[in-house]
């Protein structure tokens, strides 16, 4: 079952220099260092993730979070969903995959309650 939290990712130069715009800016609430840097607007489940590196195309950067990936994985796959990415550990340490419908658009799958 997919939880209440969602996260997006957005691709950026710096995420601590983005963050400090949010924080400043909007006034949003962050957390995290590293490669996980989160910003959210106060109150909100919604968060944006704040992820340095190179634009992926396809790769929307939106999260659904699961309590078992693998178990979620397989109930997709077994209706027809594309994996791009099997779920795994990857090296910053949680347990995802991505997915994508039928235009191409690709999602994560998460393990955990959310961001």
């Amino acid at each position: 079952m997919v939880s209440k939290e969602v996260s997006a990712a957005v691709v950026v130069s710096d995420n601590k220099k983005s963050a400090k715009w949010f924080e400043d800016v909007l006034g949003f609430e962050s957390s995290g260092d590293g490669h996980w840097v989160l910003v959210w607007p106060k109150g909100s489940n919604a968060k944006l993730h704040l992820c340095e590196g190179d634009l992926e195309p396809g790769n929307t950067g939106i999260a659904f979070y699961v309590t078992d990936a693998k178990k979620e994985e397989a109930k997709l796959k077994a209706k027809g969903v594309k994996f791009t990415s099997p779920v795994k550990k990857q090296p910053w340490g949680d347990v995802s995959g991505m997915f994508s419908d039928p235009d191409g658009n690709v999602f994560w799958l998460m393990e955990g309650s959310g961001p």
